[in-house]
């Protein structure tokens, strides 16, 4: 081997190369669904679940750890076909290539399963099961119904049921097949078909019992659309109690089998019969009762119109007249005298607050109350004749007036009024009013500078 291509090489390691190989295929393959065959099930202690899903021509090795494997209460058998989902990996240790499992269910009815969720889900948030769509079915029905097969053993129990609850009423038998390919089709327009010409005032959705793949039809869109838009009130009876489609959330009532719809549409005439004959006999005895109630009544009334008789009435008003007329007196006197005591009361009262008294108390207090005021005022005299000097010595220590009496002196430009207070503040030839102790003066500036006129002249510094 030449030296250059060895020295060129750069060797994987194997655990290298299957750690690349591991990220590669898990950043490459999202979360993915794989059905086949279930082969090879081991489940060691750990609780983990290891098994191949192959097909025809391959198969692969798949991983279920035990967090999740606990959540499935039937787990996988060997020949099972199922659906599984999960990540693509790849085991470092061996380099074996494997689906990691999150999820498993059987095929087929897993995605049937699924099916029926999503349809069950968008249809209820369009509201086509909503509980105020649902029409009420009547009472006594003129003729019934039945949207099934009739060949079935649902047509039949339906059939005996209304002919033993109600033998008057016809039924009208909508043939349809009931499972397999077209039977969705044909059940969707049997129940236009029955919306479109009203010849029965409800109808009966049935069919007996089966797996999810045989009740398929009564999950499909086209059946639930068409019950929804049915104008007619629909009643589904479709399979055992445990089976519930998507049609008996879309009808406006749901019964557990065939012959419990055919039970709540058809009224039971014994039933009813029974009714009116109970309604009859209470009617009876109501009426008895009325009649013997009236009856006593009237023999009261009769009783109590001898007692009123107008001279009965008169003498009980004429002594009740009488015994208000001494309660008359009686209030009164009584009042009267009670009014002659307060008056006694009240002159007694007036004789001792005779307003002499008052007035000569009320003139004393008066004099007293002048001489305070004389007094006060006095005091009050004296105290502001003090602060009145005080201020005007104050006053007077503060006036400009003091300052010119000592020799000062105020200039004032005659225009404005504007005190000057330097000498830069006029220019010669200006005119000024000098305020003195005693009158003032007008002058004309005839010279301006900043420096005291009395001060010695400064001479000049030599060098």
């Amino acid at each position: 081997m030449p030296a250059t291509l060895a020295s060129t090489r750069e060797p994987y390691s194997v655990s290298r190369l299957n750690q690349e190989a591991r990220r590669l295929l898990e950043g490459q393959f999202p979360a993915l669904w794989v059905e086949g065959e279930v082969s090879n099930l081991t489940r060691p202690a750990s609780g983990h679940l290891y098994f191949s899903l192959k097909d025809a021509r391959a198969q692969i090795r798949c991983a279920l750890f035990q967090p999740r494997a606990l959540l499935f209460r039937d787990c996988p058998r060997n020949g099972q076909q199922v659906l599984a989902r999960g990540r693509v990996s790849l085991y470092e240790p061996r380099g074996d290539f494997q689906l990691i499992v999150d999820y498993v269910e059987e095929a087929g009815a897993g995605a049937l399963r699924r099916a029926y969720d999503e349809l069950r889900v968008r249809l209820e948030r369009e509201g086509c099961f909503a509980p105020e769509r649902k029409k009420p079915l009547p009472r006594f029905p003129r003729r019934i119904g039945v949207i099934t097969s009739p060949s079935g053993a649902a047509v039949r129990d339906v059939l005996a049921t209304l002919a033993r609850r109600c033998p008057s009423v016809p039924v009208l038998v909508y043939p349809v097949a009931v499972q397999g390919e077209g039977a969705a089709q044909q059940i969707a327009r049997a129940i236009e078909r029955a919306s479109r010409r009203r010849e029965c005032e409800v109808v009966l959705l049935v069919r007996g019992g089966g797996s999810l793949e045989d009740l398929q039809a009564f999950n499909e869109e086209i059946v639930a659309r068409a019950i929804v838009g049915c104008s007619v009130p629909l009643v589904t009876g479709v399979g055992h109690e445990t089976d519930v489609t998507i049609a008996d959330f879309a009808a406006d009532l749901r019964a557990p089998t065939p012959t419990a719809a055919a039970q709540l549409a058809g009224p039971d005439h014994a039933e009813w019969l029974a009714k009116v004959q109970f309604l009859e006999q209470r009617l009876h005895r109501a009426a008895r009762r009325e009649l013997d109630g009236r009856f006593q009544r009237l023999d009261e009334l009769a009783g109590r119109l001898s007692r009123r008789h107008p001279r009965h009435r008169l003498n009980t008003h004429a002594q009740y007249l009488e015994v208000l007329n001494r309660r008359l007196r009686q209030a009164l006197q009584y009042r009267l005298n009670g009014e002659q005591d307060a008056l006694a009361g009240l002159t007694a009262r007036l004789r001792a607050q005779t307003p002499k008294v008052r007035v000569r108390r009320e003139r004393e207090r008066l004099r007293a109350l002048a001489a305070r005021l004389r007094a006060a005022i006095r005091q009050n005299a004296r105290a502001a004749s003090r602060r009145l000097d005080y201020f005007s010595k104050q006053l007077q220590a503060l006036s400009p007036l003091a300052t010119l009496n000592r020799g000062y002196a105020i200039l004032r430009r005659p225009d404005d009024g504007v005190i000057l207070r330097r000498a830069g503040d006029a220019a010669v030839g200006d005119t000024v009013d000098v305020l003195l102790a005693e009158g003032w003066l007008r002058c004309a500036i005839t010279a301006v500078s900043t420096s005291d006129p009395a001060a010695p002249p400064r001479r000049p510094l030599r060098g």
